[in-house]
């Protein structure tokens, strides 16, 4: 079966469209981590993603009749654009079925590159739902992102690619993963051709859909993933991809956002370009394997596989890149509300920067006090300042690793409530449309009020939201009953530590 791939990846016609991206060697990447790193420049293609490959080939194999009829896609990004230019290429007609949360930027795209966008749904799955409807009523081929032999094989030259490109030794190639069209192909062309060398898939650590199918010897399914990485947003890893990723894939490093955001701003230091979040997830995963391994000596490729970031998004990045690389240390600190308190604290901190000091008065007796600290990057400095301060009689509590500190309190202003709120905390995601918000407190009524919320815009797909309401105990089950109905992703914060210590009434200082 696998020799059936590697004919078809030798036989797949996406140079017609599609260019062979550079291998380039990360010479800063190498030194800082004692390998010898390379990046698989698939960013370079004319859609800006390795996309284009698969969804070329693929249609490129259509018979005159099904060229005839035209082709459909489900996408809200990268893909979407693959299909709109290769059916372009092939002078025929494609339809794409994206989100109504789509940015504006991806839908021009695609209308640039020739093909009809159509919006349907707030999410992926009702837009997949809605074009294979739409394909079995007109007799359109539905193009598959990722669960399909010729996709597949599309994708699979960048193995054969870097293979070509680099002669020499190959201890390690890291690869993205969503749907697993990419390292299902890369896998069998590399595990065929070299064997040794081993194939490491990368996966966000909320929509890790291939590490848990690995591990349940199964395809799973995520109930709800993280938007994040929009580019491998997927809920369950295809049935064909499964099938060679289970065969083929050594292992799977799952990574965090900030770690991803590190890696984003890596690839910026070493090639000036700038790498969508699924784009870099390949290095955060080569970072964390060196890291956890302690490996060096060793030559490891990351396959950086897009660009398509909304600018929007770029603030985000950078707020959050310095925790991913350690080197900001975010804490909780109370300080005895008297005459020289702060000085004594920055005495402590010595020569290091504070790259933040949020604090609003409270009572005579203890600030509490929100604190960013750079960091030069060591494993344990974290754990030093934390020891140098709580040795003399500071309270600290560790928010580095706590999200909701880092998407909402940073940024809040007014302090705690002045009583006691009776009040449950909400974090939830909204989608980015006009009239999502309107539309959610229009379904909550008047029956609860809102004591508390913060949103904020990450020019991401959906929006993150942190809202506080006053109610009965007694109706606290109708209130969830009324979320799920509404279908946002939620989590409760009520005892989250940054809400208690920053932003909770009166009660949480007892």
């Amino acid at each position: 079966m696998i020799q059936k791939y590697i004919e078809k990846i030798l036989r797949a016609k996406v140079y017609d469209v599609a260019v062979e991206s550079p291998l380039d060697f990360a010479p800063l990447l190498s030194e800082r981590l004692a390998n010898q790193v390379y990046l698989k420049r698939e960013d370079l293609q004319p859609v800006f993603s390795f996309k284009l490959r698969g969804a070329y080939n693929k249609i490129a194999s259509l018979s005159d009749q099904e060229r005839a009829n035209g082709v459909i896609a489900a996408s809200a990004g990268n893909h979407a654009q693959g299909v709109a230019l290769a059916a372009k290429k092939l002078g025929i007609k494609a339809l794409i079925v994206m989100p109504r949360t789509t940015p504006e930027i991806k839908v021009n795209s695609v209308k640039a590159r020739g093909a009809k966008a159509v919006l349907h749904g707030d999410s992926f799955d009702e837009a997949y739902t809605y074009a294979k409807q739409v394909a079995k009523e007109k007799g359109m081929t539905f193009v598959h992102p990722y669960d399909d032999p010729d996709v597949i094989a599309g994708q699979g030259t960048v193995g054969m690619e870097i293979l070509r490109q680099h002669n020499g030794e190959i201890d390690a190639i890291f690869v993205p993963v969503g749907g697993g069209g990419l390292i299902a192909g890369i896998a069998a062309y590399v595990k065929f051709v070299r064997p040794e060398i081993k194939i490491i898939g990368v996966e966000p650590d909320d929509a890790d859909c291939l590490n848990r199918a690995l591990k349940a010897k199964r395809r799973v399914t995520i109930k709800q993933v993280g938007l994040f990485a929009d580019g491998v947003a997927v809920k369950q890893i295809g049935k064909e991809p499964f099938r060679l990723a289970h065969r083929h894939v050594d292992e799977v490093v799952v990574v965090n956002t900030d770690e991803i955001c590190a890696a984003i701003k890596d690839i910026f230091d070493d090639t000036r370009s700038v790498a969508e979040p699924a784009g870099a997830l390949a290095l955060a995963g080569l970072k964390k394997y060196v890291e956890q391994g302690e490996v060096s000596g060793q030559t490891l490729v990351a396959i950086e596989s897009g660009a398509n970031i909304n600018f929007d998004r770029l603030r985000y990045v950078a707020e959050r890149t310095q925790v991913g690389e350690h080197r900001e240390i975010l804490l909780a600190v109370a300080i005895p509300e008297v005459p020289g308190s702060f000085l004594k604290f920055c005495k402590l901190l010595g020569k290091r920067s504070i790259t933040e000091f949020n604090y609003r008065y409270f009572d005579n007796s203890m600030a509490q006090v929100f604190v960013g600290i750079s960091s030069g990057g060591e494993e344990d400095d974290r754990a030093n300042v934390i020891a140098q301060l709580e040795g003399e009689g500071f309270k600290v509590t560790d928010m580095t690793g706590n999200e909701l500190a880092k998407d909402h309190i940073r940024y809040m202003v007014g302090g705690h409530g002045p009583c006691e709120l009776n009040e449950l905390v909400y974090s939830l995601q909204f989608p980015e449309r006009p009239g999502a918000l309107l539309k959610f407190l229009m379904s909550l009524g008047s029956r609860w009020n809102i004591s508390l919320f913060h949103y904020r815009n990450h020019g991401a797909a959906f929006g993150k939201v942190l809202m506080g309401l006053q109610m009965p105990k007694g109706e606290r089950k109708t209130f969830k009953l009324t979320l799920d109905a509404l279908g946002f992703t939620y989590q409760e914060e009520t005892s989250n530590p940054a809400y208690q210590l920053f932003v909770g009434g009166r009660e949480w200082k007892k």
